[in-house]
């Protein structure tokens, strides 16, 4: 995030926090910042800091949240942004209440070629009535090594609320979310890790006239692609983030065509976090409240929907017991 930033030139690195201070400063030393701080009331103290990124262990997104919100810096939370529904309720009301802006940094629904999907599928009715979808994320963690040899790195730690549906799912989650609405009901049929955390597993989300399943872990790595299906045929996309490619399959005319790019602007940039970057820049400079809000919506649904998929199978955080 923070190389993206400099890139598109709408955000300067000012200040980096590590409880280490040295790791701190080489970083920032990275990016031509010098700057660096190990506590974090100084780091909020820094009247030179408009905006924070997060993106420390998931069970410190809240806390550390918390904090920046209180002092008034707007806050670009890494998802999942918070543990629990619970949390992220208080951080929303909080941002409100300190007249700041909150946004969980989902970059993949800020894509060109996601949201060229988004209208096809919405606006245009390209493919008619929706039929279904099949979504995958399936990516072999390194440190899934770390498991199987014992040990409990903290992504597959329920201490640090990890687990591949928090981390790798909530990519598909989004997407179909973001595409389609919340859900009327959800199930999960997950693996258990011996550290007590999903490594992956298989979700059904129930909608009105149709399924959606996804296929996420960080266990194995599948190569699927990812297919949306409607009575006026079938559109692929080469999978739920990045998405260079899109075609769509025509079952009256037996063509496919290729759609990614096809619309104004829509151009690939060389890092993937560009177009976030750009959108979040934009609604705090323009205090877009409405993009926000819409943002805030599909956040909420995320995690109601995530934490309940969790609940089900008995994935429990110490923030799910507090």
């Amino acid at each position: 995030m923070t190389i993206t930033f400099g890139i598109i030139g709408q955000w300067k690195l000012h200040a980096v926090y590590s409880r280490s201070e040295d790791q701190a400063k080489t970083f920032g030393s990275k990016h031509d910042c010098h700057t660096a701080y190990n506590s974090l009331d100084t780091f909020f103290a820094d009247n030179g800091m408009q905006a924070v990124y997060i993106a420390s262990p998931n069970s410190l997104h809240y806390e550390q949240a918390k904090l920046a919100l209180q002092a008034k810096k707007h806050v670009i939370l890494e998802k999942p942004a918070t543990s629990t529904p619970e949390e992220l309720d208080d951080l929303f009301r909080l941002a409100k209440q300190e007249g700041v802006f909150l946004i969980e940094a989902f970059r993949h629904i800020q894509e060109a070629n996601y949201k060229l999907l988004h209208k096809l599928v919405n606006d245009d009715k390209r493919l008619g009535p929706i039929y279904g979808a099949s979504l995958t994320y399936a990516s072999y963690s390194s440190r899934y090594n770390n498991v199987l040899a014992g040990e409990v790195p903290n992504i597959f730690n329920l201490d640090f609320s990890g687990g591949s549906l928090v981390d790798i799912g909530v990519y598909p989650v989004t997407f179909a979310i973001a595409l389609f609405g919340e859900p009327k009901s959800q199930t999960y049929v997950p693996f258990i890790c011996r550290t007590g955390v999903d490594g992956g597993g298989v979700i059904v989300l129930q909608y009105e006239n149709f399924g959606v399943q996804i296929n996420h872990s960080k266990s194995y790595t599948s190569a699927a692609v990812c297919e949306v299906y409607g009575e006026k045929g079938t559109i692929t996309v080469n999978g739920t983030t990045d998405i260079s490619s899109m075609t769509h399959w025509d079952p009256v005319g037996k063509k496919t065509e290729e759609l990614a790019g096809k619309c104004e602007k829509v151009e690939k940039p060389n890092v993937n976090m560009v177009e976030e970057a750009v959108e979040f820049a934009r609604i705090i400079d323009e205090g877009d409240r409405e993009a926000a809000g819409k943002l805030e919506g599909i956040s909420r649904i995320v995690i109601k929907v995530t934490a309940d998929l969790r609940r089900q199978n008995g994935i429990l955080y110490p923030a799910d017991k507090r």
